[in-house]
């Protein structure tokens, strides 16, 4: 089976789970923790069959991050006025 083919099996069985949830919420009513649990992780389930298909549909070509343009004209020396040199201290000072 091809994945669109297993995605849609397993909506139809979510959506039969879901359907006897329904059921069982009207036999037992809808104010029990168990219940209100059990029908939390259905819509779970449903919320993550719902991202594995935009996952399955999005194109598997690797994303590369943004190439960011490092310019090769010197810094601007007044950047670095007033800093220290790591382990060094200031330019200028003198230890005791």
């Amino acid at each position: 089976m091809s994945v669109s083919d297993e995605l849609t099996s397993v909506q139809r069985c979510l959506d039969d789970l879901c359907r006897s949830v329904g059921r069982l919420e009207q036999q037992l009513g809808n104010g029990g923790l168990d219940i209100r649990r059990v029908r939390t992780d259905a819509d779970h389930l449903r919320e993550s069959l719902a991202l594995l298909r935009e996952a399955a549909a999005a194109p598997a070509a690797p994303r590369r991050p943004d190439l960011v343009t490092i310019p090769d004209t010197p810094y601007d020396t007044t950047l670095w006025t007033d800093s220290d040199d790591e382990g060094l201290g200031a330019r200028g000072r003198h230890a005791p």
